[in-house]
């Protein structure tokens, strides 16, 4: 660019010049012309007019009127202020010259010459080969005898040029310089413009292309940046390596707690630890909020991971914001490639489904796995139908009974989520609630169970039953600011005891942000709700939790009570299960209870509760309070009239765990 300035600079001060220089010699040119106008005419007023004394040049000059002439312009000539000279008649004779001759001079038909004939004078430089500047000034001035003002004939004058030459030669030589200077001048100022400019307009490009590439508050590259890398990097030909995902947790807080400056400072330092963990091995982009992006090329899965912990431990330490001492942490989703596909789009989704597993258990670091990532490519439709069904009211709500073993009566009823979608059918909580989770409404789906179940309990409520009712809650929910106090509205609204309500959380929920979960269990039980730990035996939940949590009950999960009857392993864990549980003050309920035999088993091992088919498929409730009420067997006899139900009401699949609503 600067190249181009400089030369449209040069080009236009060379034509300011050759205008310049041409304007100098027309300056030139035009003094010469009334330099020879003004001497012509001081000659012919002061030595030709009075000298002539009213001759007629047609009929020629007398001796006297010669002699005079010649004597008037000897001293002209012999000076060489006149080079030569010749009076001349209109019709073109000569009557006088300098040398006597009576020939010669302009063509009388030469346009010059009539100029002259008719009264004007007519000034030119012309050629002549004897002179050192090899030029003379003509001039053609018509000459006025007598007071009539008539003109007589045509002066022709040759006077010298060279010395005007040599003046115009001396000016313009200073002009030239003074020009040249000038313009050399003015040409450095517009190259130092255009220099200027261009590294500006350079470094403004440069920042623009920068700051669009580039997040403003760490200086990392942008999700934008992040894609164009990633594509870049999983289109080599190489050994392949990995896209990784990496979510603070808890981040929120920090910024309603310190302020958003207290969170930009922490954004800052979780790059500049990313950062320098990674080195040159890779590279670190922040995709917005407080995620970012890692791009590890040319690395095996063990090297990945390695690395990985590596940044964890760089992360994790204590960071000082504000005067309050604080420990980052963060959950990383790790997709390798070509492992786990070889489109960026993919490997994004299949890190952001290990990231999101992650934030749900208790290990940081999660490896993409097919098997253990429930993420539908049509989650993105699923999420937008499922919030018109909340808008339609198309969810229904199926109930299971949870049997006493003791005396075979029903202690409470747990409120399933059923889709029952226009198209599709009746849908279990597997097809939606993995994206209601992702999507955010999980919060405003658990508010629909919850109002509803209340409102189902009224009704049976109503017919005389006081059975609790149960429901499923999700980790999102627990960690949502103010859950317990929705849920103490919701009871208000429906005028129902917080005793006869029962929260069950998986205990990955328990297991996702440990102290956000245990602080919401604090205050629900702290207004009368039970909660219970479901799907007991298959999370993370620690002896501490159970011992610092105030639940109410455990559920043991299906996988420890399928044929409990005949597997002797299984057993053992039921049996110290149910020991914990009862010597910490809570009662035990096992799942997936299918026939009598395990039915008989679990209540000689001292099992409070116990939930299955051998009891009862999910159903509307009305069908388990008719059964209720209309027995035609008691004790261990009404599971069968319980199994009934399936008979008469419709059916569905065994429910398959979902870590939330069921």
């Amino acid at each position: 660019m600067f190249l181009a300035y400089a030369a449209a600079s040069l080009v236009l001060v060379g034509l300011l010049g050759v205008l310049l220089v041409q304007g100098y010699r027309d300056d030139a040119a035009r003094q010469s012309a009334d330099q020879g106008r003004a001497q012509a005419s001081v000659i012919e007023e002061m030595a030709v007019a009075p000298a002539l004394d009213g001759a007629d040049l047609a009929a020629g000059l007398t001796t006297n009127q010669r002699q005079r002439l010649q004597e008037a312009t000897d001293l002209a000539i012999f000076h060489g202020s006149v080079l030569s000279m010749r009076l001349r008649s209109f019709a073109g004779q000569v009557a006088f010259s300098d040398d006597g001759s009576t020939a010669g001079g302009i063509p009388v038909s030469a346009p010059a010459f009539r100029e002259a004939a008719a009264g004007r004078t007519d000034v030119a430089v012309v050629a002549d080969s004897r002179r050192s500047s090899g030029l003379v000034i003509r001039v053609l001035q018509p000459v006025i005898v007598g007071a009539s003002g008539q003109a007589v004939g045509v002066l022709e004058l040759y006077l010298p040029y060279d010395a005007i030459a040599a003046h115009l030669h001396r000016q313009m030589y200073v002009t030239y310089w003074r020009l040249g200077s000038a313009l050399a001048g003015l040409y450095l100022v517009l190259a130092l413009i255009a220099w200027s400019t261009s590294r500006s307009l350079r470094r403004y490009a440069s920042r623009q292309e920068h700051e669009a590439l580039h997040d403003a508050l760490t200086g990392l590259p942008n999700r934008a940046a992040f894609r164009s890398r990633a594509r870049e990097t999983v289109a080599e030909d190489g050994p392949g390596g990995a896209i990784v995902l990496v979510d603070l947790n808890r981040f929120k807080e920090v910024n309603d707690t310190l302020g958003h400056h207290a969170g930009d400072e922490l954004l800052r330092v979780v790059a500049s630890r990313l950062s320098g963990a990674l080195g040159g091995s890779g590279t670190v982009a922040r995709l917005g909020g407080d995620e970012f992006g890692l791009i590890l090329p040319a690395l095996p899965r063990d090297a990945v991971l390695d690395l990985l912990e590596t940044a964890r431990g760089e992360l994790v330490q204590e960071t000082l914001l504000d005067g309050v001492a604080l420990r980052i942490e963060a959950s990383f989703g790790v997709a390798l490639y070509p492992e786990h596909g070889t489109d960026v789009e993919e490997l994004l989704q299949h890190a952001d489904a290990a990231m999101y597993q992650g934030k749900r258990g208790t290990t940081d670091i999660v490896l993409y796995d097919r098997s253990q990532v429930a993420q539908p490519a049509h989650w993105l439709m699923v999420q937008t139908e499922l919030r018109h069904a909340l808008e339609r009211d198309e969810l229904v709500l199926h109930y299971q009974p949870k049997v006493r073993l003791a005396d075979d009566g029903i202690s409470g009823l747990e409120a399933l989520v059923r889709w029952q979608h226009p198209r599709r059918g009746l849908l279990s909580p597997a097809e939606f609630l993995p994206a209601a989770e992702q999507s955010g409404l999980i919060e405003p789906l658990t508010a629909w169970v919850l109002r509803r179940a209340l409102e189902d309990q009224a009704g049976w409520t109503a017919l005389g039953q006081q059975w609790p009712v149960a429901v499923n809650v999700s980790a999102r929910n627990l960690e949502a600011p103010g859950f317990p106090r929705v849920v103490a509205a919701l009871l208000a609204e429906h005028g129902t005891p917080a005793g006869r309500l029962l929260l069950e959380v998986t205990e990955t929920a328990l297991a996702g942000d440990a102290a956000t979960a245990a602080d919401a269990v604090v205050e629900l039980t702290a207004l009368g709700i039970g909660v219970s730990v479901d799907d007991f035996g298959i999370g993370y939940t620690s002896l501490s939790q159970l011992r610092s949590v105030p639940v109410a009950e455990v559920k043991i999960d299906r996988s420890f009570v399928t044929d409990l009857d005949t597997d002797a392993p299984n057993q053992a864990i039921v049996r110290s299960v149910i020991a914990l549980a009862h010597g910490l003050g809570l009662r035990v309920t096992a799942e997936g209870v299918e026939t009598p035999a395990v039915s008989v088993w679990l209540a000689d091992a001292g099992c409070d509760d116990a939930q299955g088919y051998l009891f009862a498929r999910p159903t509307a409730w009305p069908h388990l309070l008719d059964l209720y009420l209309n027995p035609r067997g008691n004790g261990r006899h009404a599971r069968a009239e319980l199994a009934t139900v399936a008979e008469t009401a419709p059916t569905e699949p065994a429910p398959l765990s979902t870590g939330g609503l069921r």
